[in-house]
């Protein structure tokens, strides 16, 4: 069972942006409905277990998801311009450097001096993952190459949104379960303001937008799965596994979204996915 719960979250995680990309619609319709679909399956978990959070907490919890959203509205974004096989890669890789760096700056982490040659090598191995992952031919047309340039500026920009999501919580004194539904709040509050402020109220009416309540009720699956996992297998272990979810996704996005390499740009994705495997679980098992 303790297996099963380990691989449960990547697998889940994995799935998720297969099936936000397979949904026809605007990045502003797949988060709209991821949000709501996250939103209702907190309620559920909510009625169901009853977790006790205090208003700070609640409100801390809530701001945490509002920041989720910039993070996954890039990401939903950057599935568009380039593809999920790519973004994927980046964006996992740009979001361990980001959380590794965080946590030793602000939360005293890698005390020791092992730890922290240590974790400069994983974080030296995810940054070179990050650009093999990124190469590409040089025959590639020159919009093509402007496109994934301006999406690489916009991932590094909104993975801050990932950054502050993923440090709230350890500030907090609360359960994961507990938290999940004011995450989920905040989540909706960001996805209504946004829609708001770029005027497109539209966006409530559209087909897709509900469509991609499945995204909603995949990233909750993978998020409670992940909680139990960590009870169950610790917080080291549980993470290292998730992290499997990268390759997951990026081979999905070639399979079953016929998203095209050469053997040129296969070979450094496959390299660059080892080495933002092994930087992940460098930085945080020390």
């Amino acid at each position: 069972m303790s297996l099963l719960m380990m691989l449960l979250p990547a697998i889940a995680w994995g799935i998720l942006p297969l099936a936000v990309a397979k949904v026809n619609g605007r990045p502003v319709n797949q988060i709209f409905g991821t949000a709501l679909g996250t939103l209702l399956m907190s309620v559920i978990v909510y009625f169901i277990l009853r977790p006790q959070i205090s208003v700070s907490n609640f409100v801390l919890a809530a701001l945490a998801g509002a920041f989720w959203i910039i993070g996954q509205l890039g990401q939903y974004n950057a599935y568009r311009a380039i593809g999920v096989s790519q973004t994927m890669p980046i964006s996992t890789g740009l979001q361990l450097i980001g959380t590794s760096l965080i946590g030793v700056l602000l939360f005293g982490e890698w005390g020791a001096v092992n730890a922290k040659i240590l974790g400069v090598v994983g974080i030296v191995l995810l940054i070179i993952g990050i650009f093999m992952t990124a190469i590409h031919d040089h025959g590639v047309q020159i919009d093509r190459q402007k496109s994934q340039t301006s999406t690489l500026i916009m991932l590094i920009l909104t993975t801050i949104g990932f950054l502050v999501y993923n440090s709230i919580p350890k500030a907090m004194v609360a359960s994961g379960l507990a938290i999940f539904l004011p995450e989920s709040v905040g989540m909706v509050l960001a996805v209504l303001i946004y829609i708001v402020f770029t005027r497109q109220p539209q966006v409530l009416r559209e087909k897709a937008s509900w469509q991609s309540l499945l995204a909603g009720i995949i990233f909750s699956f993978a998020a409670i799965t992940y909680i139990l996992s960590v009870h169950d297998n610790g917080v080291n272990t549980a993470f290292v596994v998730s992290q499997l979810s990268v390759v997951i996704s990026t081979v999905g996005g070639m399979v079953f979204l016929h998203e095209r390499k050469s053997r040129r740009e296969l070979r450094f994705t496959v390299i660059g996915l080892v080495l933002i495997v092994v930087g992940a679980i460098i930085t945080t098992v020390i």
